[in-house]
């Protein structure tokens, strides 16, 4: 990891961009806290300059809390290379949208399922790294989606302690199974008249996740209206489980 450039935001948190390997990331640190600080993995749907304005939201919301926050961006989003299978099978996907056909799981299956064998690697090198940093110190979380993503972590990271996942993303069939073995606590947040979403798909996968202590949060609104106090609530979840 090395770290391009860093600034200090009007609310005292340390913004620091940062690479791995050819993979950008940025860490923010707040102030205040005492070291080390427990760690926020901060996921998202990929494009890292788009994504910015609500990723360093979050994160200065959970660094008045006292938590780190971190994320990269992902496989084939950004600057980085696209893949040509990942690319037909978005388009393949869109189409079905516009047209108001039903997805078909292997549209579903082709898209997610390579992005979760690269992105997941990433995310724990990343971690590695992360945690070497003497300001950091876990316990560590994990915010946000793709929730595929966050349940592989939450199945094969043993240093995620608990997550908040996003509901809001396309779930291959297979990921059910994978839902089952997770066992750390969970915080899923659904919006409820998400376009994007399959509710009942959402509401079957939080079903499936096989932790005693998780919770559904729901509210109404499309995929973007997710409201302000959502990040009260999983700011309380993580101080609940990662101080």
């Amino acid at each position: 990891m090395q770290f391009t450039s860093e600034k200090r935001l009007d609310d005292g948190v340390l913004e620091r961009e940062f690479t791995l390997g050819e993979i950008p990331g940025i860490l923010w640190t707040p102030e205040s806290a005492p070291e080390p600080a427990p760690l926020i993995l901060a996921g998202h749907p990929g494009g890292l300059r788009m994504m910015y304005p609500r990723l360093a939201a979050r994160a200065r919301h959970a660094a008045a809390e006292g938590f780190a926050a971190a994320t990269i961006e992902l496989p084939g989003s950004g600057d980085r290379p696209r893949s040509a299978d990942a690319e037909q099978a978005r388009a393949d996907l869109r189409r079905a949208l516009e047209a108001g056909e039903p997805v078909d799981d292997e549209i579903v299956d082709r898209l997610v399922l390579p992005l979760v064998e690269k992105a997941v690697p990433e995310w724990r090198a990343a971690l590695d790294d992360l945690l070497s940093l003497p300001e950091i110190g876990g316990p560590v979380g994990y915010s946000g989606g793709v929730i595929s993503i966050g349940t592989r972590l939450a199945v094969v990271e043993p240093r995620i302690s608990a997550a908040v996942l996003f509901a809001g993303s396309f779930v291959p069939r297979s990921m059910f199974e994978e839902a089952r073995q997770v066992t750390i606590p969970l915080h899923v947040l659904l919006q409820w008249d998400d376009e994007y979403n399959d509710r009942q798909q959402a509401l079957d996968l939080f079903d499936a996740f096989g932790s005693e202590v998780k919770t559904l949060h729901a509210n109404m609104g499309g995929h973007t209206g997710v409201p302000h106090f959502a990040g009260d609530e999983a700011n309380r979840f993580f101080a609940r489980h990662l101080k």
